[in-house]
């Protein structure tokens, strides 16, 4: 339609300047003029830093073609609608992993079985393919799996029964193709969890103590078809000992591959972006502490509007812990640390830790600079890194280890027992070791492996550790803190929204994921969340009955998400455009047909006043102007 006598489009434009997004979109409905000026880039770069309260020196996502799609782009395609509910276990759901193609996934519980889930159903819901119980092998619980690069073999790690302390666990090999166990590899601490160097070796943990606060932790290298063809064929290659003093030791290991850096899935700036935010808080009136924005992407109410219950919410949760008691999963060295140390008094604790850093200087392999130094772009060397958590203050994981696994330490053959080791080179020194100042819950890598996200939880800035037996209290928040794996250094920026209650020695695991654009953690405030991983700002929470555990992005699709809770469910998460492409009649109705036919329970609203969302069901603006795009 056509308006009457037409306003100049400055002045419309002045107009649009002061409305919110929505209102913006209604009104280029209203005649081809007002359509026009509604996509102006100028006014959705204001409308953009405005809404989100990014700093305007943070330039523009470096993959983003306009303004308004960047808006549209926070806005629509974030996984935060809920879509399927998955009740299959009985307990506790530990842990999530996609295979590298996407169409399945795998998930641990208490329930002591691992189960794996078909996602590329005709009607679009997923399902339970197969499921196997593992308490036959004398296990307690399932805690953690991963695909081999191919997906044809699932490794799945587990915690032994025994006693109370005990800190054995093991590593089952499942192939894919009839769901048949290849190998069962031993593995201590359970928390070392394991995982995949190739297609065909996985690498697990052996740990042996040699005093009360001193111990030595041994990488594996296992084939994961351990049936021997020839008795001179082997099955398993020591990689590394590391020496661990003050009751650490090392655990949480994973592999990052340097040839994927000259690919990399986003270009970050996080130097420029933490000056710009920290020029903007310098020019900000000082006062009150720094308050975590939400973003109600779709709502109608005020953000102040709900504030009150969440800051209730987050002091009952403060004072009660997670609603459902946890069965006890402290950080394994730990408990049995504090076992061994019952009858020792700190002059032998202290003389012991003399003598093993003298041992250490003495039996340590000088470390050689050159195994991590950064090639340059178009060189072509492939290094390969173990990145692992570990320790030189106190048990409590709070350092990065890395260290480079040469070609020649890629499949078992060779020495067993690493017979080329001399007397005097007992131990192997790390190659690099970034410390957090933080007790460690968790570690993921982004796609291209460039960088790596690491959950923490804060000790007092300048706290001194005199005790190992003693650590510091540990912050109720949870950090995010990226490491630039190519240049060996964490980054300024933190990202923080999400909280944990469980004190040193009780403290667990939460699993974070990382995709292109956005990174995602669980919590033990009933939450799971996600951040850009550009602008590092928090647009969602995703709302349980209890613990959130893990998160995990599809690799083939990042608007697809998945969250595993102490509530015995597993959430599947669409984003609002996916969601609104499903409900599409006609031939976009194929792409991923309807489930809201078929799933009769309400989906939890993840878009109260206070979350923070990445869309609501889009306004018919919204939808119509999607439909004057399609038209042309």
């Amino acid at each position: 339609m056509e308006c009457g006598p037409a306003l100049p489009d400055s002045l419309v434009l002045e107009i649009f300047l002061h409305l919110p997004h929505d209102a913006v979109l209604s009104a280029g409905l209203t005649c081809r003029q007002w359509l026009a000026v509604s996509r102006d880039e100028f006014l959705w770069r204001e409308l953009f830093y405005s809404y989100y309260r990014i700093p305007r020196t943070v330039p523009r996502h470096p993959a983003s073609v306009s303004w308004y799609r960047e808006f549209k782009r926070l806005y629509d395609c974030i996984p935060c609608e809920e879509v399927q509910t998955l009740t299959e276990h009985h307990d506790q759901v530990l842990h999530l992993a996609f295979s590298h193609r996407g169409h399945r996934f795998s998930s641990c519980s208490k329930d002591c079985t691992i189960k794996l889930w078909d996602t590329e159903r005709p009607d679009g819901l997923i399902s339970l393919v197969h499921s196997s119980s593992m308490l036959h092998f004398n296990w307690a619980y399932t805690q953690f799996s991963q695909f081999n690069a191919d997906d044809s073999l699932l490794l799945v790690s587990g915690v032994y029964l025994g006693p109370h302390q005990s800190s054995s666990g093991e590593i089952a090999v499942i192939s894919l193709d009839n769901y048949t166990l290849l190998s069962r590899v031993r593995n201590k601490p359970y928390d070392v969890f394991g995982c995949w160097l190739n297609e065909s070796h996985l690498i697990s943990g052996n740990l042996h103590w040699i005093g009360n606060i001193t111990s030595c932790s041994v990488f594996w290298l296992n084939k994961a078809f351990q049936d021997i063809e020839s008795e001179n064929v082997n099955v398993v290659k020591r990689l590394f000992q590391i020496q661990n003093v003050n009751a650490s030791t090392v655990r949480t290991v994973m592999v990052a591959h340097s040839r994927r850096h000259d690919n990399p899935d986003l270009l970050l700036d996080y130097e420029a972006q933490s000056l710009a935010r920290a020029q903007s808080r310098a020019r900000a009136p000082r006062g009150g502490p720094h308050q975590t924005l939400h973003f109600d992407l779709g709502g109608t109410d005020s953000e102040e509007d709900g504030s009150g219950e969440e800051e209730e919410e987050e002091e009952r949760l403060r004072r009660q812990g997670p609603a459902t008691p946890r069965l006890p999963q402290p950080t394994s060295s730990g408990l049995e640390v504090l076992q061994r140390c019952r009858g020792a008094g700190s002059a032998e604790l202290e003389a012991e830790a003399t003598v093993a850093r003298m041992m250490g200087r003495a039996y340590t392999k000088t470390p050689d600079p050159s195994l991590i130094t950064a090639s340059a772009p178009g060189e072509g060397e492939d290094k390969t890194y173990l990145l692992f958590t570990t320790g030189s203050l106190t048990y409590s994981p709070h350092q990065i280890g890395i260290k480079r696994i040469m070609p020649d330490q890629m499949s078992t053959s060779g020495p067993v027992l690493g017979g080329e080791r001399s007397s005097e080179e007992f131990f192997d020194s790390l190659d690099h070791v970034i410390d957090i100042h933080g007790h460690i819950i968790g570690m993921g890598l982004s796609p291209d492996h460039r960088y790596l996200y690491v959950n923490s939880r804060a000790w007092p800035a300048g706290c001194v550790i005199s005790d190992p037996m003693c650590p510091p209290p540990i912050a109720e928040e949870i950090d995010l803190h990226v490491i630039d794996l190519k240049n060996l250094r964490e980054e300024k920026m933190i990202l923080r929204s999400h909280k944990a209650y469980t004190p040193n020695d009780e403290c667990f695991f939460i699993f974070l994921d990382v995709s292109r654009d956005f990174v995602a953690s669980g919590a033990e405030d009933k939450h799971g969340y996600i951040w850009d991983r550009h602008y590092n700002i928090c647009l969602a929470r995703l709302a349980h009955q209890d613990v959130v555990n893990c998160v995990a992005f599809s690799p083939a699709d990042q608007e697809l998400l998945l969250s595993a809770s102490d509530d015995s469910t597993i959430k599947v998460w669409r984003s609002p455009r996916m969601v609104r492409l499903a409900r599409t009649p006609g031939p976009r109705r194929n792409l991923l047909p309807s489930w809201f036919t078929r799933y009769k329970t309400p989906a939890t609203s993840t878009r109260s006043t206070t979350t923070a969302t990445a869309a609501a069901t889009p306004t018919p603006a919204v939808e119509e102007q999607e439909e004057e795009e399609r038209d042309g």
